[in-house]
């Protein structure tokens, strides 16, 4: 064990204060809903899947009210003996959950997945629940205005984008709206369990699926079995201020691309200077501002086809190629693709981002002062420039938003059985700090960090440490303990080699096509 890995696990931890809690549900089990009614639905990668619906109501405190679909898929267990229910997210807010079943089912060693009914579910307003909400289609088609607003002109047409956002959603979904939050999915995720005919849960969360396997565990403690958390969103700043925190991060992931890159100076021939590559990679955005790469990629889409590479490093080797031939070559072509392949929003983009903004807009304050925003990533901008205003515009709807937002709950909690998290030190997308905050906030909990490791969603992507964890946790509930705030500590996973291709990255690559992207 390394230094770092040392002081993780001796390290003195601070309680972190919350806000309000959660009321509890009431004791009482409502009526159970119809059985679930399950039909095969398998694909080439995931054969085994079948798939059902269930009707939820829009507005769980009246029951009896207008009804929505949720769309639900599942593996079956095929042991003797079943340990009932693994509900699986990919957080988002707004991925679809649908082909995540599949996903864990055939990651998890055969003996344990054998053992679960593993349950994935597109949570309202997803995919193919009812209805799917998409406010704006092709709000990202290319060109889009610069992010980065050094004119009037261009902050005034991001800002008018934003505003035109949030009116499309609240023309278009005005009764639906102030049911789109993680509360109201977290309710959906028991009337869920309900139609399993299950008294309790087993939950596996990414992203920002572990703020809403958080928010469950606060409405339902008694109904939780296991629950496992994977790259862990701190719970004291959704969303506003989660977001800032992620500028930072990110900025340093992009630095450790080009850190990467000077590294392998034999392949991509750009110097050996991590900063010198990186006031080139400026000069790029510069140019596509003035003259978008292929006509299709501007400042906005270089932004949004290099961001995939802070949550994974798997996508290192073809940004580098494509920022390699641009750079050297003047050649569009590979900038194009990449753009395509990682940073271009389809329609399923398009219906997850409207769920995105439709739920971090209504689960918490955000300013409605566009100076407070202008002052607050201005300022962040400066130490991170890499993508602070490309996400602020990705937020900005929320300046506008047509519903209140509700206040942010407290999700502290002591009276859960032993929840396992996993957290990568140097991880953009969800910080540390908000796996350390999580875990000193619910009792009991083990901590798993994976030390120096930069990627997003780090379980069942080829790290045999992480998964053997998780593996004996869901066959066992048994957790690793420590004596500081992280109670086991796993090796970081290579940084790729330049010539890696994506059949030697499949795993993890798709893995990252499941996850929601922000968070």
């Amino acid at each position: 064990m390394n230094k770092r890995a040392a002081a993780l696990c001796g390290a003195a931890a601070v309680v972190a204060g919350m806000l309000s809690a959660v009321p509890h549900a009431a004791s009482a089990e409502p009526a159970a809903p119809a059985g679930l009614s399950w039909k095969k639905c398998g694909t080439k990668t995931y054969p085994t899947l079948q798939c059902s619906s269930l009707k939820v109501p829009l507005d769980h405190s009246r029951p009896q009210g207008r009804q929505i679909t949720l769309a639900l898929s599942r593996v079956p267990h095929t042991a003797a003996t079943s340990q009932g229910p693994l509900l699986v997210n990919p957080g988002g807010p707004g991925g679809s959950g649908l082909n995540l079943a599949g996903f864990v089912a055939s990651g998890l060693p055969k003996k344990v997945a054998a053992q679960y009914d593993v349950i994935g579910f597109d949570p309202r307003g997803v995919g193919k629940s009812s209805p799917a909400l998409d406010c704006s289609p092709g709000h990202f088609d290319p060109v889009r205005p610069p992010s980065i607003p050094d004119s009037a002109e261009a902050e005034y047409a991001n800002l008018d984008r934003a505003r035109g956002f949030a009116e499309a959603c609240g023309k278009k979904y005005a009764d639906v709206l102030p049911y789109i939050d993680t509360l109201s999915a977290a309710r959906d995720m028991d009337d869920i369990r309900r139609a399993l005919g299950a008294s309790k849960i087993n939950y596996f969360g990414y992203s920002y699926g572990t703020y809403l396997g958080a928010v469950y565990a606060k409405l339902h403690p008694d109904r939780v079995r296991r629950m496992a958390l994977d790259s862990i969103v701190d719970p004291t700043g959704v969303w506003y201020r989660d977001n800032l925190d992620q500028d930072l991060a990110f900025n340093t992931r992009h630095e450790a691309f080009l850190a990467w890159m000077a590294r392998h100076d034999a392949t991509y021939r750009l110097g050996r200077d991590p900063e010198k590559i990186g006031a080139r990679w400026e000069r790029m955005r510069q140019e596509v501002t003035r003259k978008p790469a292929g006509g299709k990629v501007g400042a906005g889409e270089l932004e949004d086809t290099f961001l995939p590479g802070g949550y994974y490093n798997g996508y290192w080797p073809q940004l580098a190629e494509a920022f390699t031939a641009y750079t050297k070559k003047g050649e569009t072509k590979p900038l194009v693709k990449a753009y395509q392949e990682l940073g271009a929003v389809d329609a399923a983009g398009d219906n997850g981002y409207s769920v995105y903004a439709a739920v971090q807009c209504r689960d918490a304050h955000w300013p409605r002062e566009w100076n407070t925003w202008r002052e607050d990533n201005w300022a962040v901008h400066r130490k991170a420039p890499f993508s602070t205003w490309n996400n602020a515009w990705y937020n900005a709807p929320c300046a506008f938003w047509p519903t209140k937002s509700l206040t942010r709950p407290d999700v502290s909690n002591d009276k859960l059985p032993p929840v396992l998290l996993f957290q990568a030190t140097d991880d953009a997308a969800t910080p540390y700090e908000g796996g350390a905050t999580l875990h000193r906030s619910l009792k009991r909990s083990s901590f798993v960090v994976e030390d120096g490791g930069g990627n997003h969603g780090i379980t069942l992507s080829g790290s045999d440490c992480l998964d053997g964890y998780l593996s004996r946790y869901l066959e066992s509930g048994k957790v690793p303990r420590g004596e500081g705030p992280a109670d086991a500590v796993c090796a970081r996973q290579p940084d790729p080699e330049p010539q890696q291709t994506k059949k030697a990255a499949t795993r993890g690559i798709a893995l990252h096509g499941l996850l929601g992207s922000r968070p």
